[in-house]
């Protein structure tokens, strides 16, 4: 299998089921717990992505030329960027729409997770072109 498509497989799989727990995060907050929607999209957010760091970290990106502490750093960083453009997406998709946020959410994460997945390919974990 080729290797660009094995490590973009792998991330999906990792990506999906770290969705799944920030879709159920912000569910639980918001139904809940009573936090703004948009509050809560944020922190389930973040939640989910730093636990996808340490999964694609071991699975997808081995060999990365970043020390660990620093790779979640620049992690973060893409994660914050991620973060406030899956806020601000979600905040002008449901007043133009007026549609149900966990839908909007969903179309948002297509966008924003192909973006993380590229900009820790070949910035973060520069591993692109390399083996697995």
């Amino acid at each position: 299998m080729h290797t660009g498509f094995k490590r973009f497989s792998r991330y999906t799989v990792i990506g999906f089921s770290t969705f799944m727990l920030d879709l159920s995060l912000l569910w639980v907050m918001v139904s809940f717990c009573k936090i703004y929607y948009l509050h809560a999209v944020a922190a389930s957010f973040l939640v989910a992505v730093s636990l996808n760091y340490f999964l694609s970290r071991q699975w997808v990106f081995k060999g990365s030329g970043r020390a660990p502490f620093w790779g979640y750093l620049y992690f973060l960083k893409t994660a914050l960027a991620g973060s406030a453009l899956t806020v601000f997406l979600m905040w002008a998709l449901t007043a133009v729409t007026n549609g149900p946020y966990l839908v909007i959410r969903i179309a948002v994460a297509v966008l924003v997770g192909t973006g993380n997945y590229l900009a820790n390919l070949y910035l973060n974990f520069r591993v692109a072109g390399n083996a697995l």
